[in-house]
């Protein structure tokens, strides 16, 4: 009864600590199930010039969050540089971050500004943020170095 007992202590703590290695980390945007930019390609932006839904049939993990693709292609693209194709500032609202805020984001509502994408909250926001871009980048990539491992609820 005692060695059952420990044996399912056991797997549980296992399965428990393997379920905090999976999570994303604090610096990305990612759902309950460790999906990022709601399951749009990140690559699509930059080959398709538009957001595209990506497919459980391609995935990447990149900062423990997992990203979908369209293609094989595009997954393998993103696989030899993720850095290049992820969002910025962890897939928040760049507009947010400019105001050390983490927002959460519409993967409609972005734009590629110097080979990098950039995600807003919403149309509405994205409108007041293609109003000072070099100036509200300038300020988000100021403020990510303080908050990004902050929890977005803790802001």
């Amino acid at each position: 009864m005692i060695k059952s007992t420990l044996k399912t202590i056991a797997a549980t703590s296992l399965l428990a600590l393997s379920s905090l290695s999976f999570a994303a980390d604090i610096d990305m945007n990612a759902d309950a199930n460790d999906l990022a930019i709601k399951g749009y390609d990140p690559v699509a932006y930059f080959t398709a010039g538009m957001p595209k839904m990506g497919t459980a049939d391609y995935t990447a993990t990149y900062k423990g969050a997992i990203y979908r693709f369209s293609s094989e292609k595009n997954r393998d693209k993103f696989k030899a540089n993720p850095a290049k194709f992820a969002p910025q500032y962890g897939g928040y609202c760049a507009f947010g971050v400019s105001k050390e805020k983490k927002f959460d984001t519409d993967p409609t509502a972005w734009k590629i500004v110097d080979g990098k994408l950039y995600l807003n909250l919403n149309a509405a926001v994205q409108k007041r943020w293609l109003s000072d871009v070099p100036g509200l980048v300038a300020d988000a990539d100021e403020n990510w170095g303080s908050i990004k491992n902050t929890a977005a609820d803790d802001l």
